[in-house]
C-alpha cells in the first residue's frame, strides 16, 4: 500500500508592517537623537596617555587654536516668549576674548552654572606662552579647578 504525501502549503508573510514599523522607529530615533554640537574652532590636539570621560553637559569649553585665539562657549538657559507664552531654553553662548579678559568671561559663565566643568581644548601648535597667561589669569580670579583635553596616544598610534 502506497503511502500518500501531504502537500505542503506555500506560507506567505507579507512583510509591510515590519517594514512599516522599521522606517516609524528609524524616524523617531533619528528625530529625537542630540548630536555633538559643533564645536567653536577646530584644534589639533595634543597626545597623552589619561583616559577620562567628559560629561555631555554642565562644561564650559575654553578652546585655544594655533593661532593663539581664545574662544569660551558654555550653554545659558533664557526665556523667551512665542505667541504670547513664556519658554525657558538653552542657548549656546560663544565669547571670543584675550588672555586679559577670560578669567571674567569663565566667571560670567560660572554665574549661569556654577558647577560647570572648565575644560580647555588647546591646539597642539598653540604657544605655551599663551596657555601658561591663560592658567596665570584662571588662578587669579580664583579658577583652580580644569581640565585639559588630550587625544589618547594609544588609539593615535592604532588608526596612523
Amino acid at each position: 500500500m502506497a503511502i500518500k504525501k501531504k502537500r505542503r502549503v506555500g506560507i506567505v508573510i507579507d512583510m509591510t508592517p515590519m517594514v512599516d514599523i522599521t522606517i516609524l522607529l528609524l524616524i523617531f530615533y533619528m528625530s529625537t537623537t542630540s548630536f555633538k554640537p559643533p564645536e567653536t574652532k577646530a584644534v589639533t590636539l595634543p597626545e597623552s596617555h589619561s583616559q577620562i570621560e567628559l560629561p555631555d553637559k554642565d562644561i564650559i569649553n575654553i578652546t585655544v587654536t594655533k593661532y593663539d585665539s581664545i574662544f569660551v562657549d558654555f550653554l545659558q538657559k533664557e526665556k523667551i516668549v512665542i505667541e504670547g507664552r513664556e519658554l525657558t531654553t538653552t542657548v549656546r553662548k560663544y565669547a571670543e576674548c584675550d588672555v586679559y579678559n577670560v578669567s571674567s568671561v569663565i566667571n560670567r559663565a560660572r554665574s549661569v552654572n556654577y558647577r560647570a566643568l572648565i575644560v580647555i581644548k588647546a591646539d597642539r601648535n598653540a604657544s605655551f606662552g599663551v596657555m601658561d597667561d591663560v592658567m596665570k589669569a584662571m588662578s587669579e580670579g580664583d579658577i583652580t579647578r580644569f581640565l585639559i583635553i588630550t587625544d589618547n596616544e594609544a588609539e593615535t598610534k592604532k588608526d596612523g
